[in-house]
């Protein structure tokens, strides 16, 4: 199964999903959803009773359900039992709740909306200006951020026509880049701008964002260039790509007597709040 996980709100309330790409479909952690249906101060109790009565009354629906590993309120994956779409319609029919029907209408348009992003990519990327304007972040900070989207989605492509994995691989050679262009891997950039969960790239500076850019795509074209043949020399190349950022860095701190890599973030400078524990 090819999924990516999403965090999805309901009336604030947060409901995990995973989109499956193989399958085009969405699977729903039926314990959150439970959470936002009933307002239980055991959700996971509640479902293992109502569980238990399903499958004593022979529905099939419970038997179908699965586990998928999804992330917990403490960041580490656990196995989580979620439905899909038609799974989970059914299965609201036994959960006694006014918000039912408007549960059911908000994630058939979720549904529907991902599936008109695949059909239409553009869809993603005005949902996605939307949000940032929403969040007060410029226009100029905006157009520069999807444009590093763009840019990174043509080094992941880069990378898995090398048959690189998503994952560790990816990560490690994130790390490479970014170590290389700004002195600090991901982790210690993040917490250097008193990040936790949040995404480094929405908490960048113009500046830092732009050289990011330019680090990935530098390692990109390089690639395409050497056509590396190992992971090991994928990393060569990730670490001559953090370079040429940084000889961009050196000259222009050398200019400006200012250093690029700040510890601004969202929350500093547009006052974001910050994410909730287990957001």
């Amino acid at each position: 199964m090819s999924n990516s996980e999403f965090i999805q709100l309901f009336e604030d309330r947060k409901v995990r999903t995973i989109w499956d790409t193989d399958q085009e479909k969405w699977f729903v952690s039926i314990v959150d959803v439970i959470a936002v249906l009933t307002d239980s101060i055991d959700p996971t109790a509640y479902w293992r009773k109502l569980k238990q009565r399903l499958k004593a009354e022979g529905n099939e629906t419970v038997t179908n359900c699965h586990g998928l590993k999804m992330k917990a309120a403490d960041g580490k994956l656990r196995l989580s039992d979620v439905a899909d779409t038609e799974q989970l319609f059914r299965l609201i029919q036994s959960i006694p709740s006014p918000k039912a029907e408007p549960f059911k209408l908000w994630f058939a348009q979720l549904a529907r909306e991902r599936l008109d992003e695949m059909q239409d990519p553009e869809l993603s990327i005005d949902r996605a200006l939307e949000q940032y304007l929403k969040l007060g972040y410029s226009e100029n900070w905006i157009n520069q951020r999807l444009k590093s989207i763009e840019i990174r989605k043509e080094l992941t492509d880069e990378w898995k026509s090398r048959g690189l994995q998503e994952g560790i691989q990816f990560a490690t050679l994130t790390d490479i880049i970014t170590k290389a262009w700004s002195g600090k891997n991901t982790k210690e950039y993040k917490v250097f701008k008193g990040l936790k969960k949040e995404n480094l790239r929405d908490n960048m500076t113009n500046t830092e964002l732009i050289l990011n850019m330019l680090a990935e795509a530098s390692t990109k074209d390089i690639s395409q260039a050497t056509d590396p043949k190992t992971f090991e020399d994928s990393k060569k190349v990730a670490k001559q790509g953090g370079n040429v950022a940084k000889v961009a860095l050196k000259e222009l701190e050398s200019k400006t007597g200012k250093k690029v890599v700040s510890s601004l973030n969202a929350r500093n400078v547009l006052g974001i709040d910050e994410p909730k524990k287990g957001s």
